[in-house]
């Protein structure tokens, strides 16, 4: 006798399963609003906007730039406190030594005050001229021009000639108790006045020029046989 399959599903008996709760439940969910849908993206795209604007900043200097200039600025303001506690500590030690800080800053050591031309020392303002002061040629320079020989007017002439070449102070003289030279020559007091000496000489045609000091002026011409 064949088996009887036609039991359907009113056949069983009822129980909890068969009457569930209306909607979807377990893993079922229902339908999501749009903010929800849209809240992954957004985040998605503030982090890729931070990490780029992160990546310009180091790449571009603009972050080494504000950094620099926030630490120029608190250098700038520890420089400024450093001078307002230094001011303050100048003038509490003023006033406690009892002088006034324009006074005490105004007192320089005398080694301070003098100037290197001032504190030279007496050798080196006495020493002696340098070739290019003795090599000055100075026409105005006083010339006794001394008659050595028995020649009267010899002195007067030599004189004239040398007035005439631009020496005006050139004067004849007599030799009175004067030593006179074996030749003619031509005295020069001073190392300035070896030069003048040596122009003299050339004009007047003589070889000889010697230095004789305490001759009484600049230049002295002996005119000798």
């Amino acid at each position: 006798m064949a088996r009887k399959d036609s039991e359907g599903y009113d056949s069983y008996p009822k129980d909890a399963y068969d009457d569930p709760p209306q909607g979807p439940v377990g893993v079922h969910r229902g339908a999501r609003s749009w903010g929800v849908r849209l809240t992954p993206f957004v985040i998605v795209v503030i982090a890729a906007v931070a990490a780029g604007v992160l990546f310009w900043g180091i790449f571009s200097g603009e972050a080494a730039s504000l950094l620099r200039g926030r630490v120029s600025s608190s250098s700038s303001s520890s420089a400024q406190v450093a001078q307002t506690t230094t001011a303050a500590g100048d003038g509490a030690s003023s006033a406690s030594s009892g002088e006034s800080p324009a006074s005490s800053s105004g007192s320089a050591s005398p080694s301070e005050s003098a100037s290197p031309s001032e504190s030279a020392s007496p050798s080196e303002s006495s020493q002696a001229p340098t070739p290019e002061e003795s090599q000055q040629v100075n026409k105005a320079a006083a010339i006794s021009v001394v008659n050595g020989t028995a020649q009267d007017g010899y002195a007067s002439t030599e004189a004239q000639k040398l007035v005439a070449d631009g020496y005006p102070n050139a004067t004849p003289m007599n030799p009175g108790d004067m030593a006179l030279p074996g030749q003619t020559v031509v005295w020069y007091q001073n190392d300035a006045d070896l030069a003048t000496a040596q122009a003299v000489a050339d004009t007047l045609g003589i070889a000889a020029v010697e230095q004789a000091p305490g001759i009484g002026a600049p230049i002295v011409v002996v005119l000798m046989q």
